[in-house]
């Protein structure tokens, strides 16, 4: 008969497997993928090194994981403020600085998140996410035109470029931790953003 854990123990070992994680998704905001190995998160975790490999097949495996979680907190935060009641003008605007915001305040992992070099399944990752990213923004775009907010456009294509160009515009304050004035930065952001849709700043 095949031994089953117990409950207790399954839980045990979520819990280490979830601790793991945090610990790891803080290891990336201080030093970026490449200098993530699976000995400084496992130092990180109070671990060795060997039993990172009870909960991930590799550092591959982890650093998807922590990529996953770490970009669909923000993506949902995104969807949040995006899909609320309300002018979509407004709702495009306050999606933007929200990013923006959060982004700043947390460079580290926010660099990891858009830009820093990574391995391929992280990169992999990276475009499945901005894929959602794109849809956030077409569909806030779609009701802004029938709504007459926005003039008429491939909502498609705005939103991929509005998406390329949020990343490109954060990419050099994240990656130098010098963002510089940021309430000027985020209001220069949003602008192109609104301008990029074809509404008033």
């Amino acid at each position: 008969m095949a031994y089953r854990k117990t409950p207790t123990e399954m839980r045990r070992l979520e819990a280490a497997r979830e601790h793991l994680v945090v610990c790891a998704t803080e290891v990336v905001a201080d030093v970026g993928w490449a200098q993530a190995s699976v000995t400084a998160v496992a130092d990180a975790a109070g671990i060795a090194a060997g039993s990172v490999y009870q909960h991930f097949s590799s550092k591959s495996a982890l650093a998807v994981e922590v990529f996953r979680r770490a970009a669909q907190r923000e993506v949902d935060v995104l969807g949040e403020v995006l899909e609320r009641e309300g002018d979509p003008a407004d709702r495009l605007r306050r999606g933007v600085e929200v990013f923006a915001r959060r982004a700043l305040e947390n460079h580290g992992l926010a660099y990891a998140l858009l830009a820093a070099p990574a391995e391929p399944a992280v990169g992999a990752e990276r475009l499945a996410f901005r894929r959602r990213y794109r849809a956030l923004f077409a569909s806030v775009i779609d009701e802004g035109v029938a709504a007459d907010r926005f003039p008429g456009q491939d909502a498609e294509i705005t939103a991929a470029a509005l998406t390329g160009a949020i990343g490109e515009v954060l990419v050099y304050p994240l990656s130098t931790s010098a963002a510089g004035d940021a309430d000027l930065l985020v209001a220069g952001l949003t602008a192109v953003a609104l301008r990029c849709a074809g509404a008033a700043p």
